[in-house]
């Protein structure tokens, strides 16, 4: 079996901290996972990370290299961008890169890689007249969002329901195709 290289990013959205069990069906799925997260959600996960890169046998990245730095991730087949908070989605959409994970999937889609996101805001979150326009943008784009019925569907603030994690690496192999 070929493996395949999927670049896993996640935010500072309640959902990464179970990223470890993500990684492990990922791989289960035949996957080399590459984890990228945001600052925060990098923060969030401090302790664990020395772990996260044992899992992925990479280093776990949140900030971009510095030029001349060679790259130490090979080239992804496919990446997920779960759990997406409303910044991120709004910050992809509006072509904003300042953060790491933001600026690999902007530039994945003039590179063609196929993109899947699953966003996980609330649903006071979703009110915000940017939010419609953002997951407009980036389904226009060809990137598959899991946002809605068969994809998240907004909690109120501060409910907690399990994320879809099992629908995002469907959704992931969907857009790969076949190994």
């Amino acid at each position: 079996m070929t493996t395949r290289t999927l670049y896993l990013f996640g935010t500072a959205a309640p959902p990464v901290l179970d990223i470890a069990q993500v990684i492990h069906d990922a791989q289960s799925r035949g996957w080399d996972v590459r984890l990228g997260l945001t600052p925060t959600a990098a923060r969030w996960l401090g302790a664990r990370l020395p772990e996260m890169e044992r899992l992925t046998g990479a280093p776990v990245r949140s900030e971009y290299k510095l030029p001349g730095e060679p790259d130490v991730w090979p080239k992804a087949d496919a990446i997920l961008m779960a759990p997406a908070t409303l910044n991120t989605i709004n910050q992809w959409a509006l072509g904003l890169t300042e953060k790491f994970v933001v600026g690999v999937v902007a530039e994945g889609i003039g590179k063609r890689i196929p993109l899947v996101t699953m966003p996980c805001v609330n649903a006071a979150y979703v009110q915000h007249p940017q939010f419609e326009r953002s997951i407009e943008t980036l389904r226009s784009a060809g990137i598959t969002v899991l946002y809605g019925e068969g994809g998240f569907v907004p909690n109120e603030p501060g409910e907690k329901k399990p994320f879809p994690w099992t629908s995002a690496l469907a959704a992931v192999e969907a857009a790969a195709g076949p190994a």
